[in-house]
């Protein structure tokens, strides 16, 4: 892909995540009256099981507004992020950053989660939350398969075999999307459906994130460049910071899950800028 074209991919992702902002704002302003009521809640069964929610779980109990503004926060950062990497990058040919970008904008997929408290209002038939949830679960892990993809063109890799190990993502992430069981009529408070197998799958995610995170430490050690250690010290942070924003359901996680994921993405595109200003 030349600098022309991924700059192009770039605004069509700024376009993309502007329309997302607009839409996640009309649907709280939808949802919100919904929040007070005995209908939304009749659809949850369970709260997060990630070990930040549990623990918060403790001290405070769900709320719907919490979760809203996370995800309204969430579509925000995408466009926001994307906004600053078209004005830093558009004249630094940095590989890496193309995958980094479809990472970010995959946060403004989250918008499909005001399915549920939608349903409520316009009555949406069963095959169309399925439908939404699928493509939900393929972007989540097609973006941090992404990241992956990221570390390894940082190693260096031949731009045949990035191109194997992109195809191998969609592959996974599609096989991962149609093999999961999922029941629509199950969600937990955070407004994610919930998936079969959620144990093992969130398996795969910490593999995933670390086996990105010793990529980017084995290509500060090949090329002799200490700032790649920063950067993939910004990637556990991103991802720690993604893991509590997607998950949250009460008002202790939404604040702290923006600021990780924001200050991670920071170190991580900073860097990198930083090294291919050099080259």
């Amino acid at each position: 892909m030349t600098l022309s074209e991924r700059n192009t991919f770039f605004k069509a992702g700024i376009a993309f995540c502007a329309v997302c902002t607009l839409l996640v704002t009309a649907a709280s302003i939808i949802s919100m009256p919904l929040y007070q009521g005995a209908d939304l809640p009749e659809e949850i069964t369970c709260r997060p099981s990630n070990i930040f929610n549990i623990i918060t779980g403790m001290l405070l109990e769900n709320n719907f507004y919490a979760v809203n503004i996370s995800l309204l926060i969430t579509v925000v950062f995408s466009l926001a992020s994307m906004i600053l990497i078209h004005y830093f990058f558009e004249r630094t040919s940095a590989q890496e950053i193309l995958y980094i970008a479809i990472f970010i904008i995959s946060f403004s997929f989250e918008i499909i989660r005001f399915v549920l408290p939608l349903r409520e209002v316009y009555g949406f038939p069963s095959v169309y939350m399925l439908f939404a949830a699928r493509i939900l679960l393929f972007i989540r892990y097609f973006g941090i398969f992404s990241l992956f993809a990221a570390s390894v063109c940082s190693a260096g890799l031949e731009v045949q075999k990035i191109r194997n190990v992109i195809f191998v993502m969609i592959v996974a992430a599609l096989i991962i999307t149609f093999g999961v069981p999922i029941d629509v009529l199950s969600w937990d408070t955070s407004l994610n459906i919930v998936n079969g197998y959620g144990n093992m799958f969130r398996l795969v995610e910490v593999v995933v994130f670390f086996t990105t995170f010793i990529s980017f430490l084995i290509t500060a050690k090949n090329k002799d460049s200490k700032e790649y250690i920063y950067v993939a010290i910004g990637v556990i942070i991103a991802l720690l910071g993604r893991s509590i924003l997607l998950h949250t359901d009460n008002w202790i996680g939404p604040f702290p899950g923006i600021f990780l994921l924001s200050f991670g993405i920071w170190v991580l595109c900073s860097k990198l800028h930083k090294i291919n200003l050099w080259l």
